[in-house]
């Protein structure tokens, strides 16, 4: 199962934070995570596994969207500061759209997030 995962600068600690919380969880269960580079970075100083992508600017949200387009992702987490501008928004919206034309879970805040590994982490439990 692969899961990709995205956090603007200013969510980027969130995003460590969230797996921190899952970090047995995602050690134990055959998940790879694949991120955007500057967020991969993060995630990979934090003490987990990730391929690292492009930056999302320079085209990582693109090659996570073409992920999902070919149905290699079981959900996207993108962490998106709504509050701020970004060069990139034209992206963001295409991977939106990707993700909802094939049906691919994207939660673009922390309690989504959560929403989907507790049933992740239910289905892997066998509860």
């Amino acid at each position: 199962m692969k899961i990709a995962l995205i956090a603007h600068d200013g969510k980027k600690a969130d995003m460590v934070h969230f797996l921190s919380g899952y970090k047995s969880q995602l050690h134990h269960a055959d998940i790879e995570l694949v991120a955007t580079g500057t967020t991969g970075s993060h995630i990979e100083r934090a003490g987990f596994n990730v391929r690292k992508l492009l930056s999302g600017p320079l085209g990582g949200d693109a090659q996570i969207a073409s992920m999902a387009a070919t149905k290699e992702l079981a959900m996207v987490i993108f962490f998106r500061d709504p509050l701020d501008k970004h060069p990139h928004e034209p992206d963001v919206q295409m991977l939106m759209r990707i993700c909802d034309v094939h049906n691919i879970p994207l939660a673009t805040n922390p309690a989504a997030a959560n929403l989907m590994f507790e049933q992740l982490t239910k289905d892997f439990d066998g509860k």
